[in-house]
């Protein structure tokens, strides 16, 4: 199947400027400054870009894709997530994780979400493990999993500093890293350890002693919810200053920017000011987790879901209000997280790529129409494609 993209401005996610763009089956098979189209030839679909931005699909690498949630007891677990749902917000390869619960969401049900969201159309991979040490994996051992399934490509969300982690210690966080690190060394992934930080003080010391204490690199782990609070933010600042990931999340209510989370694009912003490099950082939604509100006591008393949508959104916040340039403000779930993740064939648009693309409207940066894999899932801002029970 040919699909020929005409007249658009590529972002790729530098600026390529006009491009036409040829997609064979599900790679981009040209770019050129112009393709014409053959006489009597095979039918090839034409889109037409004008008026419209044409930038890589976006890569959301922390999604509970199985569902999340079950702090305020079994009614509260939510839902799994729907293909529409990630096609809608641009999102055409995901990251699945498993959070707090890992005795009802389990890792055969990861692997079977992320196979069956494969058969819809996008691009999903997973990470082995969940909240608790010790982690409970597929094989019964952190390398078998990342070496042997192919859906696996590292660690995650182990989780500290949280009243609801299980309290792991340096030496069994620099245990699960060895073993993540070799894996990911003998399978060519990234077998990188996805850490959620919570609201502790304690913020990032676990890890900061196992990288001065082993031979354990800094970049093999992936810290998320570093904007959840302004302490944690520092802290977060001072750790990319070593040489760190950090990664913030979309997904939030108006009560915790009230009680001092920072938002995405006011956190890219005053990293980027920090002078931290823009390939440290990314975005990701948290979709379909929980987004529980503790008190001092920490009883639960709310709680809300977290959406894939936010992704696109803080990113357009960073551009519109924070004035970052748009090439730069992309590659935090684009160029940034295909590199961190070991994924060669995403979040970049160039010849012999995956075919996953996203045309914004030029005039308001709005999500027009998405392409994952070569085909059309969104067009118009509507879902063309949807999954099985939508």
């Amino acid at each position: 199947m040919l699909t020929l993209i005409k007249n658009g401005e590529i972002y790729a996610p530098h600026f390529l400027g006009k491009k036409d763009i040829l997609i064979v089956d599900q790679k981009i098979g040209y770019i050129k400054d112009q393709i014409e189209l053959p006489n009597q030839f095979v039918d090839i679909k034409v889109i037409d870009a004008k008026g419209k931005l044409v930038v890589p699909g976006f890569i959301d690498a922390h999604v509970h894709i199985v569902g999340g949630g079950g702090e305020g007891s079994y009614r509260t677990r939510t839902p799994e997530i729907q293909l529409s749902d990630a096609t809608l917000a641009g999102v055409t390869t995901l990251i699945g994780v498993i959070g707090t619960d890992g005795t009802t969401r389990t890792m055969t049900n990861l692997i079977a979400k992320a196979r069956g969201l494969e058969e819809e159309g996008i691009t999903c991979y997973i990470q082995t493990g969940s909240y608790q040490v010790p982690l409970k994996t597929v094989t019964g051992r952190i390398e078998d999993d990342i070496i042997l399934i192919d859906k696996i490509i590292g660690v995650g969300e182990v989780a500290i500093a949280d009243h609801r982690s299980s309290q792991p210690t340096s030496e069994e966080i620099a245990k699960i890293a060895a073993a993540a690190r070799v894996g990911g060394l003998l399978s060519g992934k990234a077998g990188i350890v996805n850490v959620h930080v919570g609201d502790g003080y304690d913020h990032l010391n676990v890890i900061l002693d196992v990288v001065e204490n082993t031979e354990i690199p800094i970049k093999q782990f992936y810290p998320t919810h570093i904007n959840r609070n302004p302490h944690l933010f520092e802290e977060g600042i001072q750790y990319a200053k070593k040489g760190g990931y950090v990664d913030f999340t979309t997904s939030s209510i108006p009560k915790f920017f009230e009680e001092g989370e920072i938002k995405c694009s006011v956190a890219l912003k005053r990293m980027l000011d920090s002078n931290i490099d823009i390939s440290q950082m990314t975005f990701t939604s948290d979709g379909q987790g929980s987004l529980p509100d503790f008190n001092e006591f920490g009883e639960l008393v709310g709680l809300k879901v977290g959406k894939v949508s936010t992704l696109y959104d803080e990113v357009r916040d960073a551009v519109l209000e924070e004035k970052i340039p748009l090439e730069v403000a992309l590659r935090v779930i684009t160029q940034n997280p295909a590199a961190i993740l070991k994924l060669p064939q995403k979040g970049i648009i160039a010849e012999g790529k995956d075919a996953d693309l996203v045309l914004l409207n030029k005039d308001d940066l709005t999500i027009d129409s998405v392409i994952a894999l070569g085909k059309l899932m969104v067009s118009e801002k509507l879902p063309i494609v949807k999954g099985t029970f939508e």
